[in-house]
């Protein structure tokens, strides 16, 4: 694993410098992208399904404590890890001092004028200066972070869903200096011994690893929710962008809603009712 590990490194290094060799890495790549893509398909009945998955939050119904159940569920459900505290020093003595700037984040709060650098002006409405936007992975019609991914670790599924082989991830970051964003976070050290407790449905990931938010795929596959839609109390909506008759078109057609960074071209899937 090792071997193979460094080995990837190089190729990946010397196709940053240029070199002509991505046809050599899509090669490798491809067969073991297809198995992943593969293998978040289901066959439940059950499972909830779209052609084009997508998000609406209507920052209307959005509040500190609302935006802080999301942001815990969310950590919870994916084994997020914990910056703000240290970790047990019986069980983890060798863990140095966290650095708070390499915090791993899925779904965070964040100030208007970060979240909408492009919509900011001198007479912006005062609710919007201290409201607590939720941002998170755009999950891209045009994703840059798929292209930019040398070894497809990150891909796009049909129905939208950006995801992550987190076993593929070689740690380049490539994907985030790609990502307008900042959606997506990197282990600078060992996550586990800063989650409190693992959820044992979704894997824990290792040092080195890139990630953000799934869109809940695989609870999605189960019937079930996103984790934030469920303790968002209809702050937040996830739906078919494609069917006119979903619950998120239909939220769209009566309310005014914005996207970030539009002017990009990325096509982001998140919407934000104003």
């Amino acid at each position: 694993m090792k071997k193979s590990r460094r080995s990837f490194l190089k190729v990946a290094g010397v196709s940053a410098l240029g070199i002509g060799v991505a046809p050599a890495i899509k090669a490798v790549a491809a067969s073991s992208a297809h198995a992943a893509a593969e293998a978040t398909k289901t066959k439940n009945p059950e499972a909830l399904t779209a052609k084009r998955w997508g998000m609406v939050i209507d920052t209307n119904k959005l509040n500190d404590e609302v935006a802080a159940k999301i942001v815990e569920a969310c950590r919870k459900t994916h084994n997020v890890p914990d910056f703000h505290h240290e970790p047990d020093p019986e069980k983890f003595p060798k863990n140095r001092p966290v650095n708070q700037k390499q915090e791993v984040k899925w779904i965070w709060e964040e100030h208007f004028h970060n979240a909408f650098p492009d919509k900011e002006d001198e007479f912006l409405a005062e609710k919007f200066k201290n409201l607590p936007f939720l941002v998170t992975c755009n999950h891209c019609k045009n994703a840059p972070c798929v292209q930019a991914c040398p070894t497809q670790a990150t891909f796009k599924r049909d129905d939208g869903i950006v995801l992550m082989d987190f076993h593929r991830c070689i740690g380049c970051r490539f994907c985030m200096a790609a990502c307008p964003f900042g959606s997506r976070s990197f282990n600078f050290r060992d996550p586990r011994p800063f989650i409190d407790e693992v959820n044992p449905d979704f894997p824990t990931r290792t040092k080195g690893v890139v990630e953000k938010c799934n869109l809940c795929a695989e609870r999605l596959a189960k019937g079930l929710q996103p984790a934030c839609v469920e303790v968002s109390e209809g702050a937040i909506t996830v739906g078919d962008l494609e069917d006119p008759n979903s619950e998120v078109r239909a939220l769209l057609n009566e309310k005014y809603s914005i996207r970030r960074k539009q002017e990009l071209g990325t096509e982001p899937s998140v919407y934000y009712i104003m």
